[in-house]
């Protein structure tokens, strides 16, 4: 039996896990000033979800899917994305007849890609939606909080791609465009962007291929194929940004492959990760629900790589926090400490008892635990309903002291007042 993790997976333990602690917990502050609210959707879902949602030619349906066929015969796939379960969500709780509805979520998703730096088959996405409203100001807010939450958690080497996929109209008009001029060079395609030419040729403006990307640079551009309608809502999108002062560059060559995609398109792109330069994409994507089985409902969302997001940490540190020791001196004292221990964290004070060992030993564990004060539990002090504490640190000393006594009921307030020097 392997005792390693999956190829592609890996564990969270120490910095990493406190990267995405920090996160989340910052993102869980930020959300809800925007009017967002948490939903958590099943790990798996029936497997035409995706298919329907994404799309046959897409890569994550064609080459990325982890899907398995249950006891029951259904087929069932580890979910690659949000934004399609969330959408189903919304369907079957019958929450169609109460929008809009702001929700945001967090955590693992799963696609078979090559693992490298940033990339892995189990990766952590966090992601809002904003379903029901069809403004070009939405567009404008969802972007808004994309990047205050970027500066939020202290990162600011991103630059913002924008573009439009316009309306319907513009994107058939546009895809014809696309048909006639790739179809010029179709023997010089890659096999997959063969494939898409006839089913979906936006795609091939996303193709990794060195040759697409040659023949992709004298392809047509979108801006030459959109309606008057499709314009005045990008124009709003973009006044809005600029209302905002949020700086963005205009990307013709940005698109979204799948159908269901429409106006705003958007990445925020950093020059720290290297290749994987997409921190955070989203978009407009007024299709979807209807896709699914539901009723047309307009929507616009982003997802971000967390995975990516925590290589941007560079200079994170766990921020200092009290964390106490509690010592017994004696046997008799240790269920005592318990108590003592249980007070102190009901006053969120972090507390660890250690009960192994005589003195010195617990304290050199203490020291070990990165405890900056140990709390001494004595039977000469007890008794007198005094307890002793020691500065394991000095940086926590109020007065520059190794040690002082205190009474029992000033130990709380006296603990929550030290803080680092």
């Amino acid at each position: 039996m392997s005792t390693q993790p999956v190829r592609g997976t890996r564990d969270l333990l120490g910095d990493d896990y406190a990267k995405y602690s920090y996160l989340n917990r910052v993102a869980l502050d930020v959300l809800p000033t925007y009017g967002y609210q948490g939903i958590e959707t099943p790990l798996f879902e029936y497997t035409s979800l995706f298919q329907r949602g994404l799309g046959e030619t897409s890569d994550v349906v064609g080459k990325e899917m982890y899907t398995f066929a249950d006891r029951g015969s259904d087929s069932l796939t580890l979910r690659p994305e949000g934004t399609a379960s969330v959408a189903r969500a919304i369907i079957s709780a019958g929450l169609t007849q109460t929008l809009p509805q702001k929700l945001f979520y967090s955590g693992p998703m799963f696609r078979y890609e090559r693992p490298q730096k940033g990339r892995y088959r189990q990766f952590y996405q966090l992601g809002i939606e904003y379903i029901g409203l069809a403004h070009p100001l939405a567009d404008v807010e969802c972007i808004a909080l994309a990047d205050h939450l970027l500066k939020a958690w202290g990162i600011s080497d991103y630059q913002l791609h924008l573009n439009t996929l316009g309306d319907l109209e513009s994107r058939q008009n546009y895809r014809q465009a696309l048909v006639d001029y790739f179809s010029c060079y179709k023997n010089d395609l890659s096999a997959d962007s063969q494939n898409r030419l006839e089913k979906n040729p936006l795609r091939i403006l996303d193709s990794k291929d060195t040759n697409d990307q040659l023949l992709c640079q004298e392809a047509p551009l979108f801006d030459g194929y959109l309606n008057e309608t499709s314009r005045h809502f990008f124009d709003q999108v973009q006044n809005g940004l600029t209302t905002l002062g949020i700086h963005f560059v205009r990307d013709q060559k940005l698109v979204r492959g799948l159908d269901y995609y429409c106006h705003t398109a958007f990445e925020f792109k950093t020059t720290s990760l290297g290749a994987q330069d997409a921190i955070l994409a989203g978009g407009r994507y007024d299709g979807l629900m209807q896709q699914l089985g539901g009723p047309a409902i307009p929507a616009v969302g982003w997802a971000c790589g967390l995975d990516r997001l925590a290589l941007m940490l560079n200079d994170f540190t766990v921020p200092d926090r009290l964390k106490v020791a509690l010592i017994a001196s004696e046997e008799g004292l240790e269920p005592v400490s318990l108590k003592l221990a249980q007070q102190l964290r009901h006053a969120d004070i972090a507390c660890e008892v250690f009960l192994k060992g005589d003195l010195s030993k617990r304290l050199k564990a203490a020291d070990k635990g990165a405890c900056q004060v140990a709390v001494l539990l004595r039977p000469e002090e007890y008794q007198a309903n005094q307890i002793k504490i020691r500065y394991l640190q000095q940086d926590f000393s109020p007065v520059g002291d190794k040690e002082t006594i205190v009474s029992l009921s000033d130990l709380v307030p006296n603990l929550l007042s030290l803080k680092k020097a």
